[in-house]
This record gives structure tokens, C-alpha cells and sequence, in this order.
């Protein structure tokens, strides 16, 4: 099961409200339960460093009684106002940055860090998933919109810069989309993109190599033939005291 919990600023969301309000409801925890059917499900709580807090409670303090193994066994539901057993219920939360998450309820998980992919992970998953997906998406064929491998790579390193491949499959259905238009005003029946064409379509590249510029540059140069080095001309030419040019 999936909860999310991006945007929650009521602890009722967590701990359900009590009968006496009308249109009660069990908190979100409870009706996931209920609907996956077992005791023991799988559930994961997105986006928990989204939490919010305002006048109706705090739902990260909720969350302790949630999370926490010593008191999970005894959860209490404002809308069943009984003691609810969570103990084996396999908790899985998700964030993108553990700063927003509060202290407490960090102190309660096991923070396990997932890396971002690599260029050739990207590759693959463009390869294999991103690149269908828009072709679908835009009512292409795989002949009349053909992408090459180096042009996925050019994507990868000067159009988009982050841990996953939202901003890569992006791109892709840009180029996706660009290719129907001229499909559909006649120019042609099929395109064949490269690395070279990206700057029409997808304009100036927005990102830098600043591993490459930093190792490829070098840091010192030497003087040219007839003209005096920099380090030389700085420390030569000193400017006169006042006491000297008086």
C-alpha cells in the first residue's frame, strides 16, 4: 500500500477523527490496512519529509506512535478508539532530503541512502523505457523517430542534471514532439536524431562539464617567446612608495 504524505498538516489524517465530528473517518494508516486486506501489509509512506504542521496538530508527532517499535503495538485510532495493533506492519518511507524530516522521527528509521544513477544507467533506462514511452505518448512509430545512443548521452550530461531521468525523459518527448509536428506539416516521414541536431530542437546546451573544463584547462602557461610571464610581471613591476617618488 502507498500513502502520501505530501501536503499533511492534520493529525487527524493519521489518527483519524473521533465519532462525535460529522463524516468521521478512520486516519489513513487504518483505511490503507483496511483495504489491503491483511494485518501485515507492506506499506510505504511517500514524500515524508513533505509533512506539514498547522492549527489542527502536528501529523509528524502522529507519526512517532507509528513508527516507533516499543508503542506501534498499542496504536490508538480516534475513530475506533481502541488499541490497534502495527507492530507488523512493515513500514517503507521515502524522502529527498532528510533536513525537513523532524529529529524524532528520523531517530525512529533506518536511513538507508539510494545513489543516483550513472550515465550509462540513464542510457539504458532511456533505451529501454523513456524513449517507448513518448513514442506512445505522441502516436510515433520506432522508424519514424530514431534516436541515437550519443544523442541520449548529450542529453544526459549538457541538457539535464539530476539523480533520476525526469528531466531526461523530458527531453526526450521535446525531441518526440518536434518530430511529429514535421511529420504532420509534411516535411518529412521520418527523422533520424543525433547529437548534432539537439541544439535546434532542444536549443543551447544549459549545462557545463565542469570535470572536463577543470582537468582539460591548464592551470599555468607558459611564456610566449619575446613577452615576460605573468609571474614575472607581477613581481617585478611594483608600484613606488610615496616616500620613493617624493
Amino acid at each position: 500500500m502507498r500513502l502520501s504524505l505530501g501536503g499533511v498538516h492534520d493529525e487527524a489524517e493519521i489518527r483519524g477523527h473521533r465519532r462525535t465530528y460529522i463524516g468521521a473517518l478512520p486516519g489513513n494508516i487504518v483505511q490503507s490496512i483496511r483495504k489491503a486486506g491483511t494485518r501485515n501489509p507492506v506499506m510505504m509512506l511517500d514524500e515524508v519529509d513533505k509533512l506539514g504542521a498547522g492549527f489542527h496538530g502536528d501529523p509528524s508527532s502522529a507519526l512517532l506512535e507509528v513508527l516507533d517499535p516499543e508503542q506501534n503495538a498499542t496504536f490508538r485510532d480516534n475513530y475506533l478508539a481502541v488499541a490497534f495493533d502495527l507492530s507488523k506492519v512493515m513500514f517503507i518511507a521515502t524522502a529527498n532530503v532528510l533536513d525537513t524530516i523532524p529529529g524524532p522521527v528520523r531517530d525512529r528509521m533506518e536511513v538507508i541512502e539510494i545513489p543516483g544513477y550513472t550515465e550509462d544507467e540513464k542510457t539504458e533506462i532511456a533505451k529501454r523505457y523513456l524513449l517507448k514511452r513518448q513514442l506512445a505518448a505522441t502516436g510515433l512509430k520506432p522508424e519514424q523517430c530514431e534516436i541515437t545512443e550519443d544523442a541520449i548521452r548529450t542529453m544526459i550530461r549538457d541538457y539535464t542534471r539530476e539523480a533520476g531521468v525526469r528531466n531526461l525523459e523530458r527531453q526526450i518527448g521535446a525531441i518526440c514532439r518536434h518530430v511529429a509536428m514535421r511529420i504532420a506539416e509534411g516535411t518529412c516521414n521520418r527523422m533520424h536524431i543525433d547529437s548534432t541536431a539537439l541544439p535546434a530542437i532542444l536549443g543551447p546546451r544549459r549545462f557545463e562539464n565542469e570535470i572536463a573544463m577543470r582537468t582539460s584547462v591548464p592551470a599555468w602557461r607558459p611564456a610566449l617567446p619575446g613577452l615576460p610571464s605573468v609571474a614575472t610581471s607581477c613581481s617585478s613591476r611594483r608600484p613606488a612608495s610615496p616616500a620613493a617618488t617624493s
